[in-house]
């Protein structure tokens, strides 16, 4: 469908909507943590990286560009050392399996990926019960933590806490994070108590970037952490655990005993290394840029572009009354912008920053919004 936009700004209106796909490198998407990619575009891409700097092999996920890559994830987050692995649910679990050392219980957010996405992994496989705390909210306090642990050693039978797991943001609260106060106040806690900590900070470059608080300055406060490689770095798949150099010296052995020993891992490697290049300022570029795109969309009639109380990356939109979020996002697709609508509240929909807002210029994005409304 081809619609003529009317704007009080015409030098920036686009002259027409066009049909322009998800997968278009000039298309907005405010869906997801990264750049929408196909098998074609990470062709493409690895072939680009062949001819800059090659790609040196590894041996079941050692050495070679995955080596570079593990060098390169623990100083950026400020560890010792750092360890590939296939996924962040293996991450997770191995990180609280080697913590707990034997100890039963892990301290976990009840909206947790590991307590609700991994199939009881840490119970059924290790032997390692979860107490999820804060349900339904985006992270636990001091208090919480000191009761759980608490009650655990107090029991008829003691019980004790291995360790502890925060998850920041949290996907499941629309990438709420926890407090950075707050977060301090856990870790000092487990840490003058002998529990072990651990980041769950699959989007933590992302929060860092809606925070002004580096990667390192949070790790820093936990004995481990986990970084995502395939949600905003490129990668088609793998994760990150660093720690101290003691803890990850024998990591490769507990992965390839979970099955987690890939050959040929330097394909992704190499992807997510050339993603991480460069991608705290792109970033945090893309998070200066929505806010001031927001800004603009605020001063529309009836549209109001709002933050969770303790957000990140995701905002939500409320649409005019009597608009429809999915007729919105459909409208607003013919521009070469996506979203998604709430699938909780028809008047509203959900905007991810990412990356693909540096695409477009703010008026030519703003004009898409307004004249989407004007059609109506």
């Amino acid at each position: 469908m081809v619609t003529q936009l009317t704007d009080s700004h015409p030098e920036t209106v686009p002259a027409m909507a066009t049909a322009m796909g998800v997968d278009s490198p000039e298309a907005v998407v405010f869906r997801g943590d990264g750049e929408p990619k196909t098998p074609e575009s990470m062709v493409v891409q690895l072939a680009d990286i062949v001819r800059r700097r090659g790609i040196e092999p590894d041996s079941y996920s050692q050495g070679g560009v995955v080596g570079e890559l593990e060098t390169a994830f623990a100083d950026k987050l400020g560890k010792e050392a750092a360890v590939f692995m296939p996924s962040g649910t293996l991450a997770n679990h191995l990180a609280i399996r080697l913590l707990c050392a034997g100890k039963p219980r892990a301290i976990v957010q009840e909206q947790s990926h590991l307590y609700h996405d991994s199939g009881d992994t840490t119970q059924r496989l290790s032997g390692i019960n979860l107490i999820p705390l804060a349900p339904s909210r985006p992270y636990f306090t001091l208090d919480e933590t000191r009761r759980a642990v608490s009650e655990s050693v107090g029991g008829r039978v003691t019980a004790p806490v291995g360790a502890l797991m925060i998850e920041s943001p949290v996907r499941r609260q629309r990438g709420q994070i926890m407090p950075m106060d707050e977060m301090r106040r856990v870790t000092d806690y487990c840490a003058a108590n002998g529990i072990p900590t651990h980041l769950d900070g699959a989007r933590l470059f992302m929060m860092s970037a809606a925070t002004g608080v580096s990667p390192a300055d949070y790790a820093s406060m936990f004995d481990t952490v986990y970084v995502s490689l395939y949600k905003y770095f490129g990668a088609p798949f793998g994760a990150i655990l660093a720690g101290s150099a003691d803890f990850c010296r024998d990591l490769f052995h507990h992965r390839r005993m979970f099955g987690g020993g890939l050959s040929g891992v330097a394909l992704a490697a190499a992807l997510a290394l050339d993603g991480m290049d460069g991608f705290d300022r792109r970033f945090a570029d893309a998070m200066r840029k929505a806010r001031e795109l927001f800004d603009e969309l605020n001063r529309m009639p009836g549209l109001s572009a709002t933050s969770y109380e303790h957000g990140s990356n995701i905002f939500r939109l409320t649409l005019p009354p009597g608009m429809d979020g999915e007729r919105f996002t459909e409208r607003l697709a013919e521009f070469g912008i996506f979203a998604s609508a709430d699938e909780d509240d028809c008047s509203s929909v959900h905007l991810t920053v990412n990356t693909t807002i540096l695409r477009q210029t703010n008026e030519r994005i703003a004009s898409a919004f307004r004249a989407v409304i004007n059609i109506g």
